[in-house]
């Protein structure tokens, strides 16, 4: 599938303006990439327009969530603060997701003792459960580790409305960048430069 179109994935620089989520996701909704699966979610992106230079001037706190980890564990995306993080979303139904799974996994392998991997699944119980995305890591024998989002609640705070999409959180909690669509190995090693 295609990468994001944008090569250079832009930095947000902190400071000390606050940024409100919903903000935040339409201007990253920027890089997105025509490789995407809808979850049928709408959002009007108009006002998404503003210019990057205007983005890296703010700085955004990732907002906290919880989901389930395999063994149905709750955890919260703060409790994993402390390490970079890439945060990913996705669905075992969902072909661009499927196609880029093997490269971020091959990626974790290379990385993932200084970069924490929150693979988060979209498992709605409807079409895609807990099950079926377990059952899918299992027979492609990725390692990295898989979170379930069986509440919705990672995917209405983050204003998710196409997967998979990938966001970069620094060490500190704070939102660096975005990609909305499949992305390969080289996007993904520039988004995680930036939260070494």
């Amino acid at each position: 599938m295609n990468e994001a179109r944008n090569g250079d994935i832009p930095q947000w620089g902190h400071s000390s303006k606050k940024r409100e989520t919903g903000t935040f996701l339409k201007k990253w909704r920027l890089l997105s990439s025509n490789a995407t699966c809808y979850i049928g979610v709408t959002q009007n992106t108009q006002e998404g327009s503003q210019t990057n230079q205007d983005a890296e001037k703010e700085e955004m706190k990732a907002p906290d969530f919880t989901v389930l980890d395999a063994d149905g564990n709750s955890v919260n995306l703060s409790d994993l603060f402390g390490k970079p993080i890439v945060l990913n979303f996705w669905a075992s139904w969902c072909p661009p997701c499927k196609s880029k799974m093997p490269e971020f996994n091959e990626v974790y392998e290379e990385v993932g003792e200084d970069i924490t991997f929150m693979m988060v699944d979209l498992a709605d119980g409807q079409r895609e459960t807990k099950e079926k995305g377990a059952q899918y890591v299992k027979d492609q024998g990725f390692s990295f580790p898989v979170y379930f989002d069986t509440k919705q609640d990672a995917v209405s705070k983050y204003g998710i409305a196409s997967i998979p999409t990938t966001i970069f959180i620094d060490k500190d909690g704070y939102i660096v960048t975005g990609a909305e669509g499949a992305i390969g190995v080289k996007t993904l090693q520039k988004g995680i430069d930036l939260i070494k």
